[in-house]
């Protein structure tokens, strides 16, 4: 059976035209070697791993329960935290990302009129979030966008700043902002490809090239390409060697024959030397999954199952100036008191490769109708402020709408031991 998966994901990928690595005879037999023992450490039953070259097997505290043991701490009646970005009545706002400048004050956020699908509206804070701009004038073509923007600062080897906003869906398209984001280019597509939450993330990597993930089921990869039934959810890296301007052709990296891998939201180690890749599984039979790249994104591990504390949808995180990430998320745990609303985690980038728990998991804000929020932007500032924007049903009956939420880690954790105190 592995011989066999890994026989029709080569298959799939060339029917596809998408560019797969030739495996030396050596490779090809090393490959289906760390398969087999995927298989029998049972780190992910079935696991496809399409560029991995090793395995992270879970140590003994490897936890993959379906809910969590550690304190939640609830910041969603702290109204003082809160900051409304965006509100208009009737109308569905949703899905935002941020992008936070070089002088730690100004931050852009993008959003959709609609879910996902609609005309994208901007705005700016010059006060760290405290305060929001008008809606901003943006490109007329920007109200054609049909799938979550996303927005990324870049800087190419010659130095020039650029921002990067991104529209996916067939073709994949982009829009480019020389000046800090004043004036933008229209959408353009950057190939004959496309992706669902195209780029879900992006990271310069030590060439000073930049890596962007997205996925794909079958969809919308190709122009009228068609679906496999069931359908195969696969998770793609595009790789730009001049600031964002043009992307290679992607490459697919994982896939998974029963969990739907998808939203792929990446972190690197602090000590710069790997690359995680946290995802949504969307069949919600499984947690979220990680795989992980000691390469700079070139080839990634097996994935397997997170913690039932780090299950969610659409993983965002940075690190607080201790060294500790926070990482902010639609809660689709199993079993948690929070699920369906717009959660945190906050532990040691350890716990991640390790499997564990992690310190705390946080409720941002309590979602009213059916899990649809927590789309978010995460921003930190260098006195450890966090800054955390999403969209979100926050009253009964009410359209979604865009809020910014902050805090400091040393805030949760005076509440954290007071939990533990009183325990």
């Amino acid at each position: 059976m592995i011989i066999w998966n890994f026989f029709l994901s080569s298959k799939r990928l060339k029917k596809k035209k998408i560019p797969l690595r030739k495996y030396p005879f050596k490779a090809l037999f090393l490959n289906l070697f760390l398969l087999a023992a995927a298989w029998v450490l049972n780190t992910s039953a079935s696991a496809i791993c399409l560029q991995g070259k090793k395995i992270l097997p879970p140590s003994p505290s490897h936890e993959t329960s379906r809910g969590y043991s550690i304190p939640l701490i609830d910041l969603s009646q702290d109204s003082f935290r809160q900051v409304i970005v965006d509100r208009e009545s009737g109308q569905y706002l949703g899905h935002p990302t941020t992008v936070l400048l070089e002088d730690n004050r100004t931050i852009l956020t993008v959003y959709p009129k609609g879910h996902g699908r609609g005309a994208i509206v901007m705005k700016r804070s010059t006060n760290a979030g405290l305060t929001w701009s008008k809606r901003l004038p943006v490109p007329q073509n920007w109200s054609t966008s049909q799938e979550v923007p996303t927005i990324f600062r870049t800087i190419d080897k010659q130095g020039k700043k650029r921002l990067i906003l991104f529209s996916g869906l067939y073709p994949i398209r982009r829009a480019v902002s020389e000046d800090d984001g004043i004036t933008w280019s229209p959408l353009n597509s950057i190939g004959n490809f496309g992706g669902i939450v195209a780029m879900a993330s992006c990271i310069p990597v030590k060439n000073k090239n930049y890596l962007a993930f997205f996925h794909d089921d079958g969809r919308f990869i190709q122009e009228n390409s068609t679906p496999e039934n069931p359908p195969v959810f696969t998770i793609y890296r595009t790789i730009s060697q001049n600031g964002g301007l043009t992307w290679d052709q992607p490459e697919a990296i994982l896939s998974h024959r029963q969990a739907h891998l998808c939203e792929p939201g990446v972190i690197r180690s602090p000590d710069g030397k790997q690359l995680a890749l946290l995802m949504r599984e969307n069949s919600r039979r499984f947690n979220s999954f990680v795989s992980f790249s000691d390469d700079e994104g070139m080839t990634w591990s097996i994935p397997r199952e997170l913690p039932g504390s780090l299950t969610g949808d659409r993983h965002v995180g940075r690190y607080a100036p201790d060294g500790r990430l926070f990482i902010s998320f639609r809660d689709t745990a199993h079993i948690s008191p929070t699920k369906g609303d717009w959660a945190g985690w906050v532990g040691r980038y350890e716990d991640i490769v390790l499997g564990k728990q992690g310190q705390y998991r946080v409720r941002l804000m309590d979602n009213k109708k059916n899990a649809d929020c927590a789309y978010p932007g995460v921003e930190a500032l260098p006195d450890g402020t966090f800054i955390v924007t999403t969209y979100g049903h926050w009253i009964e009956g009410e359209m979604p709408f865009i809020v910014s939420v902050r805090f400091k880690l040393n805030e949760l954790d005076k509440i954290y031991q007071n939990i533990l105190n009183n325990e």
